[in-house]
């Protein structure tokens, strides 16, 4: 792995460049459960997010992609839900 500030050859597991001290991938690639949350909240940022950053920060993206991917469920779970009951209300009242 080479340094992204200084292009300096780096260990894979390194935290920060030996010769500048810049932070690695790994370090910024924490795979934080604040992202899972962003995507679920907001989904197209998730999916965004998702394909700029699966090669950079893998971890990241896919907690964006599976918060998006969560969202997007229980959407669809509530729509199909609320259809039912509207159905289920609508067939009761005799109309």
């Amino acid at each position: 792995m080479f340094c992204n500030n200084c292009g300096k050859e780096i260990p894979d597991n390194s935290v920060a460049c030996q010769n500048c001290g810049a932070p690695t991938n790994n370090q910024l690639d924490s795979g934080n459960p604040g992202y899972f949350f962003l995507g679920c909240c907001i989904p197209i940022a998730g999916i965004i997010l998702y394909f700029v950053w699966k090669d950079q920060k893998p971890k990241n993206a896919k907690k964006c992609i599976i918060g998006a991917l969560a969202s997007i469920i229980a959407s669809v779970i509530f729509y199909i839900l609320y259809i039912f009951i509207i159905v289920g209300a609508v067939a009761a009242s005799g109309f």
